[in-house]
């Protein structure tokens, strides 16, 4: 081999392993590329795998009260759920048969919400709706529209329908209408391999354990644990709480006035059968207190079988909503409110009528937080599903949230407005006086009376406050117009929002505008009557406003939201101010003054207390009367303390509780409890009571069987329920006290006498 030769054959040999390091290099690429970049993906196709996604829901946020202990929380309980991906190809009818099997032999009840009734002996099936419920009948429309029935369909049109497209035909009738209804709701549910079906809700602990025994037999069938809402404090401010429920129909398919379907729910996340806030601070915080749900991953071949399971995604827990309400504090108000309604009840209301309910709201003054909103009656959270229908029945309305809800004439506790008014406008000033002598003759056909009750003659403006002179506030009312004077109480907090969280009635003033405004009416409006009408919290928010000269914070129920897991401040409601009444000269120093000397007009502890007070008692007539001329009579207050440095204020209505000065022993009752939280002493009480009553159950335990003490229990909750209310022939005050005359004379702090008791500030009949 020559030369020329020999180096064609190097040439090519080299051209040979160049291709081949090529064709390796690629064969290394597709092999990093297979493995490597697309591994997962070729790995799945290989085996033939799908992943099928359910959602693990996340606990939901606490609300706790201003010292972080507990009110509303999450507790573990246990669903019945179906896995269609995990029941391969059994027979779902026979396998949902042995589930309602068990749960009947349990005592449980599962998810049904079809409103037709089982068939009657005849075959026949009837609606089970209410004709009154407009969720009743929306849920039906929607039922026979989903089904195709036109809306004048029968029970048994829908049944049938639901047989054949169940192919239930095989089944009696009693298993028809059960099965029926489960199918039903699968569809609601939107049952499927990706969407699980909760079969039955917070089963006992029995129930589980007998699902996990038959668990070979029943393949997809799993206890999954759930969280649910419990409250640890469930006396604590219920109405204001609110209260959490299953999506409804109505909530998760909307339709517009158009036509147009929309699932709001959906789009922001939501199962169809998740629980979300439905009233009160659970519905306004709902979006801190949802938590972020996570994933479970179920990974199934091709054959069927299961070859994986894993949390993809960890659920986080809700934030922690964190009230200004101390519970302690909380429940001693509510306390010296129901103490003091019994008070009226046993000394002054001794006819049928009774003082059955009322409400106190206490703010702090220096930023609107509410220290508590006392509702009597109210109910136990814990038990509002059992005991609705008692509680929705009793003609007390404990449902009722009269604190923020409640509407009522604020009587003489308007007047410091009024006062107000007349002293920034420049009508009055301290030296200004109106002639007193128990009849108001301006009007020629109308001459409404005072009681001139401790005073008489030329009444200055600190004295008109001290001793809640009629003739006063009608002559300064008329002279300013109620256009003036309800401005200033507008700005004060009367007739508008507080700026509260949840939902609260807005009230009314008198105004010019009203149909049936006469000029007399502007006189009856300035000591509070006519068609004023106010709320426990405005009251209170009115009183914050007068202790901080003509500041009024917006009031709030809500201190922090707080991280579940470190407890760190995420937001926190900071002091925020509504609106100033910048007062000219010493407007609000004689305002002060006046209702520093009420305390003195009022027998019991208020006239003695240490720490000086300033308050304005309210005598409001009612609509209805007792005898010819007499009307019944609301109890209010307005107060805030210590008066020359205001820490807290309140606003108190009772009905029926005839003259306002009845209520200040509650007002020192409240002072009492704030100072002792303040110093600690009523934490260590609280702490002490709930040690005792712990020691008394556990006593009770040992030496009494399980039914008497259920008996007990029974007895004890009765003898807490309130006064009830009834329609009443016989006087519930004295006839022989006029309305607007002197106070009660006391005989002790327990038992002032009755027949004594007169009215320093009520509105007086005409002359």
């Amino acid at each position: 081999m020559n030369q020329n030769e020999r180096k064609t054959v190097v040439h090519r040999m080299i051209l040979l392993i160049a291709v081949a390091c090529v064709i390796m290099g690629l064969y290394v690429m597709r092999l990093i590329f297979l493995q490597l970049v697309n591994g997962d993906d070729f790995k799945a196709k290989a085996t033939n795998t799908t992943d099928y996604n359910f959602t693990v829901t996340a606990a939901r946020g606490d609300i706790v009260d201003s010292a972080g202990r507990r009110i509303a929380t999450t507790t573990t309980s246990y669903n019945v759920v179906l896995n269609k991906l995990l029941m391969g190809d059994r027979d779902l009818d026979t396998m949902l048969q042995q589930i309602v099997e068990l749960l009947r032999a349990n005592g449980e009840s599962w998810n049904d919400t079809l409103l037709i009734g089982q068939a009657d002996a005849a075959g026949n099936y009837a609606f089970t709706d209410d004709d009154t419920s407009t969720s009743d009948q929306k849920q039906l429309a929607d039922m026979k529209e989903t089904l195709g029935l036109q809306q004048y369909a029968t029970a048994n049109d829908v049944m049938e329908m639901l047989v054949e497209k169940n192919d239930l035909q095989d089944f009696s009738p009693e298993w028809q209408r059960v099965l029926a209804g489960i199918h039903y709701e699968m569809d609601r549910q939107a049952f499927s391999n990706v969407n699980n079906f909760v079969m039955a809700e917070n089963v006992s602990a029995a129930t589980v354990a007998t699902i996990k025994e038959h668990s070979l037999q029943l393949p997809g069938v799993e206890i999954v644990e759930t969280s649910a809402r419990s409250y640890d404090q469930s006396d604590i401010i219920p109405a204001v709480l609110g209260r959490v429920g299953k999506i409804t129909a109505e909530k998760w398919k909307v339709t517009d006035p158009n036509g147009q379907v929309t699932y709001p729910l959906r789009e922001k996340g939501y199962n169809m059968n998740d629980v979300l806030g439905i009233s009160g601070l659970e519905s306004v915080f709902e979006d801190e207190l949802r938590g972020k749900d996570g994933v479970k991953t179920i990974t199934r071949n091709s054959d069927g079988v299961i070859v994986d399971t894993k949390l993809t995604t960890v659920p986080e827990p809700g934030h922690t909503v964190q009230l200004t309400i101390d519970s302690n504090f909380q429940r001693a108000v509510d306390k010296a409110l129901a103490d003091n309604i019994d008070m009226i009840n046993r000394v002054y209301n001794t006819g049928t009528m009774k003082a059955a309910a009322g409400a106190v709201v206490v703010l702090d003054v220096k930023d609107g937080s509410v220290l508590a909103a006392s509702n009597y009656p109210s109910y136990d959270q814990n038990l509002y599903a059992a005991n609705y229908s008692e509680y929705s029945s009793d003609p007390s309305l404990p449902l009722f949230n009269r604190a923020l809800q409640g509407l009522y004439t604020p009587g003489s506790t308007f007047k410091p407005a009024v006062a107000v008014a007349a002293l920034d406008s420049g009508l009055i000033n301290q030296y200004s006086t109106v002639y007193c002598n128990g009849v108001y003759n301006y009007f020629k056909d109308y001459h409404p009376r005072c009681t001139r009750h401790g005073h008489s003659g030329n009444i200055d403006v600190v004295t008109a406050i001290k001793w809640s002179c009629n003739i006063f506030f009608y002559d300064v009312g008329r002279r300013l117009t109620s256009d003036v004077y309800d401005a200033y109480a507008y700005k004060l907090g009367l007739g508008q929002r507080t700026g509260v969280e949840v939902s609260e009635a807005v009230g009314r003033l008198t105004t010019k505008s009203d149909s049936n405004y006469t000029a007399s009416l502007d006189v009856q409006a300035a000591i509070g009557q006519g068609n004023t009408v106010v709320s426990p919290i405005q009251l209170a928010t009115y009183a914050a406003t007068l202790a901080n000269n003509g500041t009024r914070y917006r009031t709030h129920f809500v201190k922090a939201i707080l991280d579940t897991n470190t407890g760190e401040v995420l937001s926190e409601t900071k002091p925020e101010v509504m609106d100033v009444i910048e007062g000219t000269g010493n407007t609000f120093e004689l305002v002060r003054q006046g209702m520093k000397q009420v305390p003195s007009t009022i027998s019991g502890k208020i006239s003695s207390y240490p720490v000086p007070i300033a308050c304005k008692t309210g005598t409001p007539q009612r609509s209805e009367t007792y005898a010819p001329g007499k009307h019944y009579l609301n109890a209010m207050m307005v107060a805030y303390l210590p008066a020359d440095d205001p820490q807290i204020a309140i606003g108190i209505s009772i009905e029926y509780g005839g003259y306002g000065a009845r209520t200040g022993d509650l007002v020192v009752d409240i002072a009492n409890a704030y100072f002792a939280l303040k110093d600690g002493s009523l934490a260590q009480q609280a702490e002490a009571e709930k040690e005792a009553e712990q020691a008394q159950q556990e006593d009770q335990a040992q030496t009494t069987d399980p039914a008497q003490a259920a008996a007990g229990q029974t007895t004890g909750n009765a003898a807490a329920q309130p006064a009830q209310m009834t329609p009443a022939a016989d006087t519930a005050a004295p006839e022989t006290a006029a309305e607007g005359e002197a106070q009660p004379a006391v005989q002790d702090e327990q038992q002032p006498a009755a027949d004594t008791e007169q009215n320093p500030d009520a509105i007086a009949p005409e002359n």
